[in-house]
């Protein structure tokens, strides 16, 4: 991807440079380009990985299904870095990695169950302008997750939706981590599913 962005990528430095870069390579096996161009402001970069990692940390909603519905809110946004970081962190943490190779074409895909399709239509629903979520699909999904879980849900969608947007708009790509570590390629969205964002 190098070069690619349409902000450049800086040195990362100074002490909270070098903590982040070991923690990165920790947990990626390297320091993403992107990294780089969010060093530009550490501030912002500092503030936007916490609350992903307090993110983390939710688990009200399954973790497939949260895994799922990330990867639909950037295959719908059509955020490739996003896509490609996902699988490979489903593959990190021991999830299924076959669902997570078929998001892009969920809905052509028979690999997935009624629960995971609605998680992940409920997911590209919100990241359509304007946003296309229903009423019986977000009763449908209460019933089945409970309260809790759906507002994890809604809230794991509007990070990734926020974060798959700015990535796109910064014009960072996918740095082939799936690829790295020996994963087959993610499935391609038919084209007469309606052209991402």
């Amino acid at each position: 991807m190098t070069g690619n962005t349409r902000i450049p990528a800086t040195e990362i430095t100074g002490v909270y440079g070098a903590v982040v870069k070991l923690a990165v390579r920790r947990m990626i096996g390297e320091v993403p380009e992107s990294v780089g161009v969010m060093w530009h402001s550490p501030k912002v970069f500092k503030d936007l990985m916490s609350i992903g990692m307090k993110s983390e940390k939710w688990h009200a909603l399954d973790a497939n299904l949260a895994s799922l519905a990330r990867m639909a809110a950037a295959a719908e946004v059509g955020c490739s870095f996003c896509l490609d970081y996902n699988y490979f962190v489903a593959h990190n943490s021991g999830l299924d990695v076959d669902k997570a190779r078929e998001v892009p074409r969920w809905r052509e895909s028979d690999v997935f169950t009624p629960l995971e399709r609605r998680v992940m239509e409920y997911a590209a629903a919100m990241c359509q302008t304007p946003l296309a979520v229903t009423d019986e699909l977000s009763d449908a999904l209460l019933a089945e997750l409970g309260p809790a879980a759906l507002l994890e849900l809604a809230a794991k969608v509007s990070l990734m939706n926020a974060t798959a947007r700015m990535n796109i708009a910064l014009g960072i790509r996918s740095e082939q981590y799936a690829d790295a570590c020996g994963l087959p390629p993610l499935a391609a969205r038919s084209a007469d599913v309606g052209a991402a964002a």
